[in-house]
């Protein structure tokens, strides 16, 4: 598929979010800004969803780095010409994984990125390799994933085990589909910058 036409949210966008304002400011931005629309007709908005991902990595003792690959996994919504909105509505595949791995790699390394990458190809290999766990979907899981591509067949499957980052991918998807709680007492993107800070690059 062809990629989509670039806008003002593009990963190209004009240097004055990457130099005058401090990453983390930027990504704090987008939690209180768009973060706050609804996320692709789920019970919880877009900020919601990411700050409980990152919540739930953290619960379970999940490394910095995989914290914040789960709390940043849908920053790609953000910042492509396709929307979420286009997503579900029109069945166009908005690439945010991609898009939001590549504008986060101006901060972050690819243990961070790689994960955010992968996400969505994690949802498409455990629905062709674990049983029931399609039954996990929510609704808006299940249209998302036929635009995706649908489950893996075996030679993708193969390549994805073999991806150095397959693993932490899949964690994120875990937490991804579980973050979707409207009673979940939810931290805010404050709690999380001290652990960004940590990971930024020099």
């Amino acid at each position: 598929m062809n990629e989509p036409a670039v806008n003002r949210h593009d990963v190209n966008e004009p240097a004055v979010n990457r130099h005058d304002v401090s990453p983390l400011d930027t990504l704090a931005g987008l939690f209180e800004g768009e973060g706050s629309a609804e996320y692709l007709g789920e019970a919880v908005t877009q900020a919601e969803h990411m700050l409980q991902a990152g919540a739930l990595a953290e619960a379970a003792g999940a490394p910095p780095h995989l914290v914040a690959a789960a709390l940043l996994h849908d920053v790609g919504h953000f910042r492509g010409a396709v929307t979420g909105r286009d997503l579900m509505e029109n069945g166009t595949d908005n690439r945010h994984s991609h898009t939001g791995a590549d504008w986060l790699g101006q901060w972050f390394g690819p243990e961070v990125t790689e994960p955010v990458r992968l996400h969505v190809a994690a949802k498409r290999y455990l629905c062709a390799v674990e049983p029931g766990y399609f039954a996990l979907l929510s609704e808006a899981s299940v249209h998302t994933l036929a635009v995706q591509g649908g489950p893996m067949g075996e030679e993708q499957v193969r390549a994805f085990e073999a991806h150095p980052a397959a693993a932490d991918a899949v964690a994120v998807r875990r937490w991804d589909e579980q973050a979707k709680d409207p009673d979940m007492d939810t931290p805010d993107f404050a709690h999380f910058r001290p652990l960004l800070a940590g990971l930024l690059r020099p």
